[in-house]
């Protein structure tokens, strides 16, 4: 297979009170209250404007610390090796996480941030606002994760997916 190489840069970064990743929340409804920041680089201050007025941002991050990716693993809600691709496990073929957070405040180029399950120091890559109407879906289905949903406020990370 040929792999064409793409390539990111931070835009800033992103910090929060979780230095280990072991027993941190594995989602940010788990992390309600866990309050951070992201610091964006100054060169991208002015893409801020505006954004103050949105109540959540999609926060898009690079995996920093992570180990190349199995294809198989027990995700952190059930003891049943599953798809990489069917969880949310963080050791991805492009590191690539994903976060809806709610957007406290803007002060120049820092984002104060709550609900934050994101490791302190992780680079940013983007943000975006996040729209119930454009993101919310009325019609959906949770496959394997329907028996599990309910854990999520006492599931913590463990050593399953250490960088």
């Amino acid at each position: 297979m040929a792999k064409d190489k793409i390539t990111f840069y931070p835009i800033g970064i992103i910090h929060s009170p979780h230095n280990d990743l072991t027993g941190m929340p594995i989602q940010p409804k788990a992390a309600a209250g866990v309050k951070g920041s992201v610091v964006v680089d100054p060169d991208y201050q002015e893409g801020l404007r505006d954004l103050e007025g949105f109540s959540h941002v999609i926060l898009l991050f690079h995996f920093h610390q992570a180990k190349s990716p199995d294809m198989l693993v027990k995700p952190f809600l059930d003891d049943v090796k599953r798809g990489l691709f069917a969880t949310r496990a963080p050791r991805r073929p492009n590191g690539i996480g994903i976060s809806v957070v709610r957007l406290l405040a803007v002060k120049r180029n820092i984002l104060e941030i709550e609900n934050v399950d994101i490791l302190d120091g992780t680079p940013l890559l983007d943000i975006k606002p996040y729209v119930p109407d454009f993101d919310h879906q009325e019609e959906f289905r949770i496959g394997w994760l329907e028996k599990s949903k309910d854990k999520i406020d006492e599931k913590m990370s463990d050593d399953r997916f250490l960088y």
